[in-house]
């Protein structure tokens, strides 16, 4: 069998033997993905064929849908009533644009849908104009896409490899469109095998979400997951949504060819448009884009955030980055028995925003209610189009009892491998081994090197406004008609009281002794949360004392004397 970096060199050779120097890089993408797609399709219904042809001529003109005919009579979920596909579109070279039209108006609805969304039309008449369309076609037909020979897990691994050499071609973010598989691996764990128990046993069917889906392998990993270490006979129900036209077709033909309801996965954006209104899931996860500016959707935004039941009711992020929208809207999602909630971000909600800003309201409201369960660190250079850190969240309204109050941070920052070759930013991976020991240290919920359980409260702090009186010219404190003194704005300031500590003894014990004459301004006091993973794991190295750093530099000159002596006699 074919390996998938294999077949995607076949695949991306097209490029070079085709398209190149009719079409732009960036329009690579929108007309090989969708042929891959056909190719696939076509590989699936092949034995079925002739016989689809047929009971449509047969009683095409009895019958106004022939559809539940065909489905029933060949045991297919889709089909084609055209007598063409990609192989017998080689039979007529003179008229391939109009066959090739006629072909592809022959897919029943719901594969016509998936091939409308790729916005093929003036595409291929490039293609046919520059006499290239044929050859296309011609090139699709010598590889075998058949699931006999290419598994769906393959087929998603070859669509994921793809989408990143064209990104890197247009320098446009391959995460938007998937995430590496070790990633998605390592997050399924903690969400599903977190909550194994709920997973076990005969008759339960469960439910699985994703808002920004991608080519669905969030989705078709987790419930391989789950398939393969927990229970094999779950029903599983898998839903999606995404925003990019071109991935979304991709997973929705995944989902068509791998038995899943292709119902499941809708087009759109999740904030301003979403599609699955008032669903609750028991499972929810997610990559959303990282730093993503959410402008465009700010007037529906802050309309929800005025509706008390509304997603946003909270607070909102900074415009220039929606991670936490995201969030917001998972949390809308969960079950009133139990949910979990595993979503993948930058470093930026943590710790952004000072108390009272929409980031930190949102992360008092998720703690206060004691929703967080575990943040764990990921190393560096995990993802294919930034090297920056990142994070997995894990979120429940269903904690077990020992965890109940508590957040667990785990510092997986040095668990990982090297890469042979680099793949974009790319360079390390999380292996099987790594994964299992990272769990395993969220499994004992116990501080150690790379853990650490901290109470609720540790992560909040209040921030109080401490002021001075203004001064006349003889040093004397002015006063308002009240006899109270007026506060001098300039020479205002702040300090963080942690929520463990008591104000009062804060301010005797910090400020009074510095400020004699401050007060606190009490109708001002705001509750902030942030979480600084690099306070909590950071490992103080000793400085070198005097004496080392003397005897190298005296080593240094003496090298230095040596060398200068040798160019002398030279």
């Amino acid at each position: 069998m074919v390996s998938h970096q294999e077949l995607s060199s076949l695949i991306w050779n097209v490029c070079d033997d085709v398209l190149r120097g009719l079409f732009k890089p960036t329009e690579y993408g929108r007309i090989i993905l969708p042929f891959v797609v056909l190719r696939r399709l076509d590989c699936v219904l092949e034995p079925h064929k002739q016989d689809m042809y047929d009971l449509y001529e047969k009683y095409k003109e009895q019958i106004d849908d022939v559809s539940p005919i065909i489905r029933k009579q060949t045991g297919t979920t889709y089909y084609n009533t055209s007598k063409y596909d990609l192989s017998r579109l080689k039979g007529d070279s003179t008229n391939v644009l109009m066959n090739f039209r006629n072909y592809v108006n022959g897919y029943s609805p719901e594969v016509l849908e998936i091939i409308e969304n790729f916005q093929l039309d003036t595409l291929v008449e490039k293609l046919q104009k520059n006499k290239r369309l044929y050859q296309l076609i011609d090139k699709f037909t010598e590889i075998d896409l058949h699931p006999n020979m290419v598994s769906n897990h393959q087929m998603g691994q070859v669509y994921e490899e793809l989408l990143r050499r064209f990104s890197e071609m247009t320098n446009e973010e391959s995460g938007d469109h998937y995430t590496p598989r070790d990633i998605v691996k390592l997050l399924v764990n903690f969400v599903f095998y977190g909550n194994k128990d709920d997973l076990q046993g005969e008759g339960k069917i469960r439910s699985v979400f994703d808002p920004c889906c991608g080519t669905g392998g969030m989705l078709s990993i987790g419930k391989e997951w789950i398939n393969e270490h927990i229970n094999p006979n779950l029903n599983l129900n898998l839903f999606g949504q995404e925003l990019n036209d071109i991935t979304y077709s991709i997973c929705k033909s995944d989902f068509l060819l791998g038995g899943e309801d292709p119902n499941n996965i809708q087009l759109g954006n999740s904030i301003s448009n979403d599609r699955f209104e008032g669903r609750k899931f028991e499972y929810m996860i997610t990559n959303p884009p990282f730093g993503v500016s959410w402008k465009s959707d700010k007037q529906f935004v802050e309309n929800e955030q005025g509706d008390p039941n509304g997603r946003f009711f909270v607070g909102t992020p900074r415009t220039s980055d929606g991670s936490l929208l995201f969030l917001q809207h998972l949390i809308d999602k969960m079950d009133s028995r139990g949910s979990r909630i595993g979503i993948v971000f930058n470093g930026s909600p943590l710790f952004t925003g000072d108390s009272g800003s929409g980031e930190s309201e949102i992360r008092k409201w998720i703690i206060e209610n004691d929703w967080l369960e575990c943040i764990v660190r990921l190393p560096d250079k995990l993802f294919f189009n930034t090297g920056i850190t990142t994070y997995f969240w894990i979120v429940t309204n269903k904690k077990k009892s020992e965890r109940r109050g508590k957040i667990q941070l785990i510092d997986g920052s040095t668990f990982f491998n090297s890469m042979r070759k680099n793949l974009g930013s790319k360079s390390v991976y999380i292996s099987d081994e790594q994964r299992k020991e990272l769990f395993d240290i969220y499994e004992s919920f116990e501080d150690g090197e790379y853990s650490r359980v901290y109470p609720n409260e540790f992560f909040g702090y209040t921030k109080i406004r401490i002021e001075q009186p203004q001064l006349d010219e003889n040093g004397t404190p002015i006063t308002k008609k009240d006899g109270t003194p007026k506060p001098d704005t300039k020479k205002r300031d702040y300090e963080r009281v942690p929520l463990t500590d008591d104000i009062e003894e804060y301010f005797d014990r910090e400020v009074k002794p510095h400020l004699p004459d401050s007060w606190i301004d009490w109708d001002n006091n705001k509750v902030g949360y942030e979480i600084n993973f690099t306070k909590y794991f950071y490992n103080y190295q000793p400085l070198r004392s005097l004496e080392e750093i003397t005897r190298e530099l005296m080593k240094l000159e003496e090298e230095s004397k040596d060398l200068m002596n040798q160019i002398l006699e030279d």
